[in-house]
């Protein structure tokens, strides 16, 4: 790894004696549309951490130029490892970790910095997390509601060393903010295409090394599985038009992650290889 000199901002900490530094780590590849937004949302921060893997946009001009530490890793080992990397190069007495398409608003910044203040017997906290597909908020189906733990006391945890879908795994005592992070998780249709290629693809990877077996009819059976999961049980239906694309969406990266692992599998004739180029 590398580090890119900072530029002014919240690189260095206060010396405010006493109060409990925070930390924000964000891992990036070619984010210029959107990390400006996350790093402005985190003014409370004492210090910002931006690992990332080649970018060839601006996102390390513009992390630079918001006051973010910037090291550049030439390798990609995966989700939970390289956020790890930022844990690691953070030096705050608590971890806030945000991804490049999620951001803070106003009360949850509040929120964060009273209960760092006064944590209790907490190490960790998890925050409830809106998500948006195409602009438009998911309020139901398997996305809603959707807690995840991002605010932790360093040296408490660490992150699942696993190439995606990464967790938090936390040593203590957890609570629970009220005030959700926002999520531009799609933010378009070619959108949803490249993280279906890329999360089934990594996906496909992990169950061949795993050594399980799965048919391209099996494959299709979970999908089904997941779509009917999505929009019925989870009520994805309540979402109208939303509803239906998010539960398509879980459904088609639920196949092609179970039938992309085999480059001999067809589907209706077509061949699962030749699809994902």
């Amino acid at each position: 790894m590398s580090s890119v000199n900072a530029g002014e901002g919240h690189s260095s900490f206060s010396n405010d004696v006493g109060r409990s530094k925070i930390s924000v780590i964000v891992i990036t590849l070619d984010e210029e549309t959107c990390i400006e937004r996350c790093l402005r949302s985190v003014t409370f921060a004492d210090e910002i951490i931006v690992v990332d893997n080649g970018s060839t946009d601006r996102t390390r001009e513009i992390a630079l130029k918001l006051g973010a530490r910037v090291i550049l890793t030439k390798d990609w080992p995966g989700f939970g490892v390289q956020k790890n990397r930022a844990l690691d190069a953070a030096t705050g007495d608590w971890i806030f970790s945000l991804d490049a398409d999620e951001w803070v608003e106003p009360p949850l910044a509040a929120e964060i910095e009273a209960v760092v203040a006064s944590p209790g017997d907490c190490v960790g906290f998890e925050i409830p997390r809106r998500s948006r597909f195409c602009g438009h908020l998911v309020r139901y189906g398997s996305w809603s509601p959707d807690l995840v733990l991002r605010l932790f006391r360093r040296g408490t945890a660490r992150f699942s060393n696993v190439p995606v879908h990464e967790k938090v795994i936390l040593n203590g005592k957890m609570g629970r903010l009220a005030q959700p992070m926002e999520h531009d998780c799609i933010t378009d249709l070619q959108d949803a295409h490249k993280k279906i290629r890329l999360y089934s693809s990594i996906s496909a990877t992990s169950i061949r090394r795993s050594g399980m077996k799965c048919s391209t009819i099996k494959a299709f059976r979970r999908s089904i599985w997941t779509y009917f999961y999505c929009y019925i049980i989870r009520r994805g239906i309540l979402d109208g038009p939303t509803g239906i694309l998010v539960a398509g969406y879980a459904a088609s990266n639920t196949y092609w992650k179970w039938a992309s692992y085999s480059k001999k599998e067809t589907f209706f004739g077509i061949s699962v290889e030749r699809q994902l180029k």
